[in-house]
């Protein structure tokens, strides 16, 4: 039976960013197609879907405090990136896990297989998948691709098992594996409170170019957390400020004063290597540039592809450091790139 991929873009290659040979070593980016240029009408078959896992961007994050659970309130506005890993999903009577990244585990550690196995001790549990991940979004980067890949395979195989669920069934099983699992399930531009698990959609940003940096430092997440205190949070004001106020005019736009994050002192702090990096991308055109989550990359806004692509150019890159131009990615495009896999929602 002729086979079909659900529409993915050509995978480019960044050979050369300085000029400057062995200074650093490129990181492969891909920018879909999302206008569709590139699509197949075929069918899809049953056994094998094969699909991106965009990665993210906090247009906001500001911490409100510590819970009673040990867990920081948060408001923040989630954006999806065209960076982005794939993941193919194949049916098998066992959960299998590859990756091309060697350095991953691809064992219970991932949470690729944690969301596996979480689907299917709740609803299929005669069921099982061969996953293939092909990793692009840096690891402990800020980013979320082990976010994006966990709710990938759980819109995956709903659809390969053809399960009867609905998206309130895959939020629950997201929010048990990640604070910001919940938001691949909407894409484009959400709000997120609680611990960052409670997703509102929100109308979609402009497009935007995008540059990241990946610096050759890695800030855990766990870290960054414990590294907060008092004088590092969101004030109450500001907490009021946010709850009654318009998101897409104060918190949630590429305004310099909109893209506020209350890591980036104890981050920088942590890791200059970090803050250079950002302050790279203010020198050499970004009209912002902001800590992704929470580190360690961070990313420069640019309002053309010249003004990107010149930057790129001009950038003089630490050893290690690792670039990836992207733009982000409107809710209609991320659920085009899903193909079906919204539909029984709609």
């Amino acid at each position: 039976m002729a086979g079909h991929s659900y529409p993915l873009a050509r995978t480019q290659q960044l050979s050369q960013l300085t000029g400057q040979e062995g200074r650093f070593t490129p990181a492969p980016f891909v920018t879909p197609d999302l206008d569709g240029s590139d699509a197949q009408h075929t069918l899809v078959p049953e056994t094998t879907l094969k699909l991106p896992a965009f990665a993210k961007i906090n247009l906001g994050l500001r911490v409100l405090g510590k819970r009673e659970d040990s867990y920081h309130e948060l408001r923040t506005i989630f954006q999806t990136i065209s960076l982005h890993d794939t993941i193919e999903f194949t049916n098998d009577p066992r959960i299998v896990l590859s990756c091309d990244d060697r350095s991953l585990p691809t064992g219970p550690e991932n949470l690729v297989c944690r969301a596996a196995e979480a689907l299917q001790k709740r609803f299929a549990p005669n069921k099982g998948a061969r996953i293939r991940l092909e990793k692009r979004i840096p690891a402990q980067a800020g980013l979320g691709g082990g976010a994006s890949d966990a709710a990938v395979t759980l819109l995956a195989l709903t659809h390969l098992w053809n399960l009867e669920t609905n998206r309130n069934d895959l939020l629950d099983v997201a929010s048990s594996l990640g604070a910001d699992v919940p938001f691949f399930l909407f894409g484009g531009t959400a709000r997120g409170s609680g611990i960052g698990n409670n997703i509102t959609p929100l109308p979609d940003v402009d497009d935007r170019f995008l540059l990241i940096i990946k610096p050759n430092t890695n800030i855990s997440t766990a870290r960054a957390y414990q590294s907060l205190n008092s004088v590092s949070l969101t004030s109450t004001e500001a907490k009021t400020i946010l709850s009654s106020s318009q998101p897409v005019e104060i918190f949630g736009s590429f305004n310099p004063e909109a893209l506020q994050n209350d890591f980036e002192r104890i981050v920088f702090e942590l890791a200059p290597e970090i803050e250079r990096a950002k302050i790279a991308l203010m020198n050499n055109g970004a009209e912002a540039a902001r800590l992704a989550g929470s580190g360690s990359a961070v990313f420069g806004v640019f309002d053309s592809k010249n003004a990107q692509e010149r930057a790129i150019q001009a950038i003089a890159l630490e050893a290690g450091w690792r670039v990836f131009p992207c733009r982000t990615v409107g809710r209609n495009d991320y659920r085009s790139a899903m193909g079906d896999l919204f539909r029984r929602w709609d």
